[in-house]
């Protein structure tokens, strides 16, 4: 089973975009879990529509880690609530990873606004590509195989980032297992962190 975790505060306007792509993926075997750091809008509302599990977080580090903890698959998959998954994308990328026998993966992004496509494809997909395999790249997105997360550093990611928590995370993760991008898709992002 695969564990969606994701962190959530004051997400109203995403989460319900994100979760309805969860809902039309051909991949079924999966919970999600939304950990939420006191959101006050209508963000557990909306994840408990969706029959998501709901459990305390607070800053993303700390929210992933909550996740995980409540995690039942062997795999998780670490997705912010301003991402949307193409159709069937979750199968591609599930398949990719046991093709490739993989323990921790990143995923290449997109966007609906050229110019951000733009930003993402060289100053993040690219780069990712020509680093992968002497210098991890990782934003946004994260599937791991639950056994590696729980062996890095006891436990997951560093909760004294506050930004970056993933990049920190991946670069600790790749001592315990094998790291790869994978390509069968892209992810829709938000360009929020390119902004801020």
């Amino acid at each position: 089973m695969l564990s969606i975790i994701i962190p959530t505060l004051n997400e109203e306007n995403y989460l319900s975009l994100l979760l309805e792509s969860i809902k039309k993926q051909n991949f079924n075997d999966y919970e999600i879990i939304v950990s939420d750091a006191g959101s006050r809008d209508k963000t557990v509302e909306i994840a408990r529509n969706y029959g998501c599990k709901i459990v305390n977080g607070g800053f993303p580090a700390i929210g992933k880690n909550r996740g995980a903890e409540a995690a039942q698959g062997e795999l998780i998959l670490f997705i912010d609530a301003d991402a949307v998954l193409d159709d069937n994308s979750l199968e591609k990328f599930i398949k990719e990873f046991e093709d490739k026998k993989l323990d921790i993966a990143t995923f290449l992004l997109k966007s609906q606004e050229k110019f951000h496509n733009l930003s993402y494809m060289f100053l993040y997909n690219f780069t990712s590509l020509l680093t992968e395999k002497f210098l991890p790249q990782s934003m946004n997105v994260i599937l791991v195989r639950k056994i590696i997360h729980q062996k890095i550093s006891g436990g997951g990611f560093d909760e004294q980032i506050r930004i970056g928590e993933e990049l920190d995370y991946i670069r600790r993760g790749v001592k315990f297992g094998k790291f790869g991008v994978l390509r069968s898709a892209k992810v829709f992002a938000s360009p929020r962190r390119f902004q801020q």
